[in-house]
């Protein structure tokens, strides 16, 4: 039996369950260009969290990169509902789609190297009209992700 003299706290406690819906889904701000000045321990947070969401939310990453020949597309989707497996789709405009299966910690490894790039592929490149947009990468629903038609493509 609970006497109110054990617990006096409770007394101004609404006891009715509160239902809200945020106004954003907790991955709506995974987003990040390159390069960027995050710390090596920033990213691995940030690649961290991006692969959670993965797991756990029906989305993807996608990482962008612009150049003279085309926009490149590299897209990463959760395999298995542990997180432990992930397909990997890559996009090249004059290549097509390219798709792979790899583990988590291939993922994480890929991703920490990419996003810790001092410099952009599309102004990495050996060419003499660099594009100037820097590389994006974002979380994204999986339905906005582009895997079997060209990107800008309906």
């Amino acid at each position: 039996m609970t006497t109110e003299r054990q617990h006096p706290q409770d007394r101004d406690i609404d006891r009715t369950p509160t239902y809200r819906q945020p106004s954003e889904p907790p991955w709506s701000g995974l987003e990040l260009r390159v390069p960027n000045d995050r710390s090596r321990e920033s990213l691995i947070s940030f690649v961290e969290c991006v692969l959670v969401e993965l797991t756990h939310a029906d989305v993807g990453a996608e990482y962008r990169s612009s150049n003279v020949w085309g926009v490149k597309l590299t897209q990463y989707i959760a395999a298995d509902t542990v997180g432990e497996r992930f397909k990997k789709l890559h996009y090249d405009e004059r290549l097509g789609w390219h798709k792979q299966m790899m583990s988590r910690q291939d993922v994480r490894d890929e991703l920490i190297n990419r996003l810790a790039r001092p410099a952009s592929l599309a102004t990495n490149q050996s060419h003499s009209h660099p594009v100037e947009e820097p590389d994006t990468f974002r979380v994204k629903p999986t339905w906005q992700l582009r895997t079997d038609r060209r990107p800008g493509e309906k």
